[in-house]
């Protein structure tokens, strides 16, 4: 069973930074994508952005050029480093890991964290 526990969401005014860490814990294969979605009230959870084991990120256009994910293996920690906030960035996020086990998907999910960006 895989655990995860994110943190540092909070409220930042418009055009500020915050940083979001996610760690896993448990039965963690090697080979996966940790990444990072959100939920905006009355909207449908989205990718923010993700990256495997090999450092390969992908990310929303929405982001691009703002937000910057990395990953920790050692610590089995995904991070999101989110500048330049906008107040259409305010959601709940949430961190996902995924890995295949054999030809199955398998993914777990942490709790979210709440982003306010105030305008």
């Amino acid at each position: 069973q895989v655990q995860l526990v994110e943190s540092g969401g909070g409220l930042v005014q418009a055009g500020g930074s915050l940083r979001l860490s996610c760690a896993a814990s448990g039965k963690i294969f090697s080979i996966n994508t940790m990444g990072w979605y959100r939920q905006a009230p009355g909207k449908q959870r989205e990718l923010v952005a993700t990256i495997n084991n090999h450092n390969i990120t992908n990310c929303a256009d929405s982001v691009k050029g703002r937000f910057t994910i990395s990953r920790d293996n050692a610590k089995n920690t995904v991070y999101l480093q989110m500048n330049s906030l906008k107040p259409e960035d305010t959601a709940v996020y949430y961190c996902a890991l995924t890995w295949l086990f054999g030809p199955n998907e398998y993914d777990s999910w942490g709790q979210g964290t709440q982003v306010t960006v105030s305008s």
